[in-house]
């Protein structure tokens, strides 16, 4: 059992308090987010020495519009990571649907809600086939979406056709991205504020809530010293972020729709039926279908929830290039996507994670890209930073969870 708890069950005589909270904090098992937080804070002060244009107001405005539709993104990835499974085809459903909407918008006129609407859609049919097939036919999830990966791909050079690329102008798509909230909007900076607002009080009840649920089921929880720091760390970083994108543009409106799903579907996985459901067949299938939990509809659903995020995801992508092209959804996105979601702190072994991670790890990896840019390092030297950052976020889970195994929990 973990020992940083408010837990009356400690043995008796050992040392309690905040001083022995500390002296035991980097010891503790699981410490949530503050490693990555930490890293985080690393990463921002390295580049910001190397170039010290990385923290100006229009970079970090820039980072934050282009983050949003990885984090979008990768949130699906969490949700199919909690089931223990694997979404190999997040990437090429993300370019698809921008290549629909791009032809529906350009090429048939379609008014831009119709665009996004049917893009996301598409994403939902092929969350509903790659979830039946796994399911039915008891294929691993690798290989159906590896499958989707080629597939659809192919499917987006077909949608495209002979043009490659075809430009955006519809206002009301390109507002999804390009929309910035002190430059654009009345009254923006007060709105950003209480955006950064919302998001602080959102991730501060979850964890409590989180911690009371635990607490009241005989679980390990971790103590209220703890989840304070995670909450004062985030509220800084925040505070941070509005005081210099205000200087500059403005949040931009794609993470506002990044931020929302973020609080939606946390709501969902720590505060409905359907959500613990997840975690217990990520955790143990079996016992969740000894459980009476319809496993095989709990899997599809999500699968066709992180489709529909993967193309969410693209869309804001295309709105913020102006443009769908072959290249779509291709390169280095979908190991950015998995990326994002692992060195959060989602396990890949299923049924331990939060859709906050996603937030957390798309900061880390875009920065990682964006401090890069700035530096102009070599495409080569990119790549294999970024599969360090990775492997090195993999090993830490890895190890984690046989401190987590050997302590019983």
């Amino acid at each position: 059992m973990s020992t940083l708890v408010d837990d009356p069950r400690l043995e008796a005589g050992k040392p309690s308090g905040f001083r022995a909270w500390l002296r035991r904090l980097f010891t503790e098992t699981d410490l949530g987010p503050i490693p990555t937080i930490i890293g985080l804070i690393i990463i921002w002060t390295i580049f910001q020495i190397a170039n010290h244009r990385f923290l100006s107001p229009l970079n970090l405005t820039n980072l934050m519009y282009q983050m949003a539709d990885l984090g979008v993104i990768a949130v699906g990835a969490v949700l199919i990571l909690l089931l223990g499974e694997v979404d190999l085809s997040a990437g090429a459903v993300s370019g698809l649907a921008a290549g629909v909407l791009a032809v529906l918008s350009v090429k048939l006129h379609a008014p831009g809600p119709v665009a996004v609407l049917v893009g996301i859609l598409v994403g939902a049919a092929i969350g509903l086939l790659q979830g039946f097939w796994t399911t039915r036919f008891k294929i691993p999830s690798f290989i159906v979406t590896l499958a989707g990966q080629i597939g659809w791909t192919g499917a987006l050079l077909y949608v495209l056709g002979t043009t490659g690329t075809i430009n955006l102008r519809d206002k009301f798509i390109v507002g999804l991205a390009g929309t910035f909230l002190k430059r654009d909007v009345p009254h923006g900076v007060l709105i950003g504020w209480l955006v950064g607002a919302i998001l602080v009080l959102g991730y501060a009840f979850s964890r409590f809530t989180e911690r009371r649920r635990r607490r009241s089921a005989g679980l390990t929880y971790r103590s209220v010293w703890t989840l304070i720091l995670q909450i004062v760390v985030l509220a800084v970083i925040v505070s941070g972020v509005l005081l210099i994108t205000n200087a500059d543009r403005g949040l931009p409106s794609a993470m506002i729709f990044l931020i929302a799903i973020l609080i939606l579907f946390d709501f969902i996985t720590q505060r409905t039926t359907f959500g613990r459901h997840i975690y217990a067949v990520g955790g143990n299938a079996e016992a969740a279908r000894r459980a009476s939990i319809n496993v095989t509809f709990v899997r599809i659903v999500v699968f066709i929830l992180a489709s529909m995020l993967a193309a969410f995801g693209g869309i804001l992508a295309a709105a913020r290039l102006l443009a769908a092209n072959q290249s779509s959804g291709s390169g280095d996105l979908l190991l950015r996507v998995i990326a994002s979601a692992v060195i959060g702190g989602t396990s890949l072994f299923g049924g331990r994670g939060s859709v906050w991670s996603a937030l957390l790890g798309a900061l880390v990896i875009q920065s990682i890209s964006n401090g890069m840019d700035l530096l102009a390092l070599p495409s080569p030297i990119k790549f294999m930073i970024t599969g360090a950052v990775l492997a090195a976020a993999v090993t830490i889970e890895a190890i984690s969870r046989q401190r987590r195994e050997a302590a019983g929990r």
